[in-house]
């Protein structure tokens, strides 16, 4: 559970917030399972919109809040929790109505979370190559620069490392681009683990039986992520692919998965001129 103490937080503001707010942005995957997660145990809370793009997440006012430079943040009466899936953890112990984490599975259930949550720089990597076009630099030296010099650096008053993993990534981002070698590391970690979950689901309803539960949660978001990437999930993995068309339809999921006009044309004209050059995802892979 990553909870923040007093001397990781930098913005002292947020200490006097009340109720659940949440730090985020709308096309964050992990911003988007939490946002589900509370639609649908029905959690009121407060919105704290975070421009990725625009760099706002290397600010020195969420570097204070957030020392890892990530969303979703949550503030939680004053309690700074960071990291979605221990987030959704929290909220379902506080919040116990439409329990989505199962009784007596809760060990079972942050193990799978781990698992998933291994995979997103893999899901990061196909996504800036696969969506809308970013260049060859995603992070201006600006912004991690920034990032760099920032915030506490430390996580429960330890230093953490995690923020030099994610300018390690940025930085070989910039100087090798997304290779294809990465491309096809990265599908393969996928198509092994939603090869898993398409037997899971060629025998019950849910990733965990019968129930809806937070694992459906996380799973759904990284499924949506990838068809939008143009990995052919239906061919593939087809139960998965029924299991996401039946979660897609759900109002507390569809609410939240929505894409601007100009962001899908912009994914559209990337997809085509892909196609032109022969460089899809599924051209990369030969899935």
């Amino acid at each position: 559970m990553v909870k923040l103490i007093e001397a990781d937080v930098q913005t002292k503001e947020v200490f006097d917030w009340k109720g659940v707010h949440l730090l985020h942005f709308s096309a964050s995957s992990c911003s988007q399972k939490t946002r589900i997660f509370m639609n649908l145990k029905g959690i009121e809370w407060e919105s704290h919109l975070i421009d990725l793009p625009k760099g706002e997440n290397f600010t020195p006012w969420y570097l204070g809040i957030n020392p890892r430079g990530l969303v979703p943040t949550m503030v939680l009466d004053g309690e700074v929790h960071i990291e979605s899936n221990d987030i959704m953890t929290e909220l379902d112990a506080r919040f116990p109505e439409r329990k989505l984490i199962p009784a007596g599975q809760e060990g079972r259930v942050v193990e799978l979370l781990h698992h998933e949550d291994d995979l997103h720089l893999d899901l990061r990597t196909i996504t800036f190559r696969y969506t809308q076009p970013r260049g060859k630099a995603p992070k201006s030296e600006e912004s991690l620069t920034n990032y760099r010099d920032f915030g506490s650096g430390t996580v429960g008053g330890e230093r953490d490392n995690h923020k030099d993993r994610e300018i390690d990534f940025w930085e070989t981002a910039a100087r090798e681009g997304l290779t294809d070698d990465a491309i096809r590391t990265s599908a393969a970690r996928f198509r092994e683990a939603l090869s898993k979950n398409d037997e899971i689901l060629s025998r019950q309803k849910y990733l965990m039986g019968d129930d809806l539960t937070v694992l459906d949660i996380a799973w759904f978001v990284y499924t949506f992520r990838l068809i939008r990437c143009g990995y052919p999930m239906e061919r593939l993995h087809p139960h998965v692919f029924e299991w996401f068309t039946r979660l897609r339809e759900m109002p507390e999921i569809a609410s939240e998965i929505g894409v601007p006009p100009e962001v899908q044309k912009a994914v559209e004209e990337n997809h085509r001129r892909q196609q032109e050059e022969g460089s899809t995802l599924v051209d990369v892979t030969g899935y």
